[in-house]
């Protein structure tokens, strides 16, 4: 492997900039090529910005294909977002008995899009995934209730840390072989936004971070990301790893008939010892502690009195 090569992995940890090295490709025979595919449109400007090429290292060639092509789905688990998160007396984690859990928003976009390439005809067929206790089929019945065409349930009662979720994910991404995999950029329950970078270092894949539109034509994903600056156009080759921002789709409501179906459709059950993946798990959290309370707010006549009071407080 080329000595540039090998920080490939180590710049696609980062989501901002993985997107962008994970744009580059060889041409199949291991010689890197130059491609000039960046466009980022600013908001609040009326014209583009367009990068000049770069030459990286090549990365190996491409083994799927586009026109009849498998998609994995990451399909997470959390509390719902419409609960209000209570930590518990001890302090030892949130209180999660009795309360709802759903699909993190993030991940049902992500399921979204599979099925919108499924029915353009691009995808054959989307398969989700989850890791979690035995009680998480039901989530994944959801999925299959959306229209995914079968599931994958690998079973533990731990929690699970980004790079260990992207281990696991692995795995099952060198059993399936997909053509591309589709995560939310984020959970909203770590926000840790990391499994999907982690996935295609480990994976040796490009990578599209915070997509906001996708479009797939052959063998290139055209993705656009949404950035500081304001939206940023990449190609990328297949297989490759997509995460989703919130602008990418609205997900379809699930219908009755769709629930019933889903009874029927497959779900592999794999336990997570089974696959032999190495613990990422290099962090150990101590405590968890609500927000502070906020004080009551306090009424002044006039600027003197307000500079007087955050005086007081040592705020000035």
């Amino acid at each position: 492997m080329p000595e540039t090569q090998e920080h490939f992995p180590a710049l696609a940890m980062d989501g901002r900039y993985a997107g962008n090295a994970g744009a580059f490709s060889g041409d199949g025979h291991g010689r890197p090529v130059r491609r000039s595919i960046f466009r980022i449109w600013p908001a609040r400007t009326a014209h583009a910005v367009e990068f000049a090429s770069f030459q990286v290292p090549a990365m190996r060639p491409a083994t799927g294909t586009a026109k009849k092509m498998k998609v994995l789905v990451a399909y997470k688990r959390v509390v719902d977002f419409n609960v209000r998160v209570q930590v518990k007396p001890d302090g030892s984690g949130v209180v999660t008995e009795g309360v709802k859990l759903s699909a993190n928003p993030f991940d049902d976009i992500a399921l979204e899009e599979a099925l919108r390439l499924r029915e353009k005809g691009v995808a054959t067929e989307v398969v989700v995934v989850t890791i979690g206790p035995a009680d998480a089929q039901s989530h994944l019945r959801n999925g299959l209730a959306m229209g995914a065409n079968r599931a994958i349930h690998v079973v533990t009662t731990n929690a699970i840390q980004p790079l260990t979720a992207a281990r696991t994910l692995l795995k099952l991404v060198e059993k399936e072989q997909p053509g591309l995999v589709i995560l939310g950029k984020q959970a909203i329950d770590d926000d840790s936004n990391q499994t999907g970078q982690m996935l295609a270092a480990l994976w040796n894949r490009p990578q599209a971070t915070f997509a906001s539109k996708v479009e797939i034509a052959g063998n290139i994903a055209k993705v656009t990301r949404e950035v500081d600056a304001g939206l940023e156009t990449i190609e990328v080759d297949l297989p490759a790893v997509i995460t989703t921002d919130l602008r990418l789709n609205e997900p379809r409501f699930i219908k009755l008939p769709d629930i019933m179906k889903a009874k029927s459709k497959p779900l592999e059950t794999v336990d997570f010892a089974s696959l032999g993946v190495d613990s990422g798990d290099h962090l150990k959290t101590t405590t968890y502690a609500p927000p502070a309370k906020r004080s009551k707010g306090v009424m002044v006549k006039d600027a003197a009195e307000l500079v007087a009071t955050l005086k007081t407080k040592g705020l000035l």
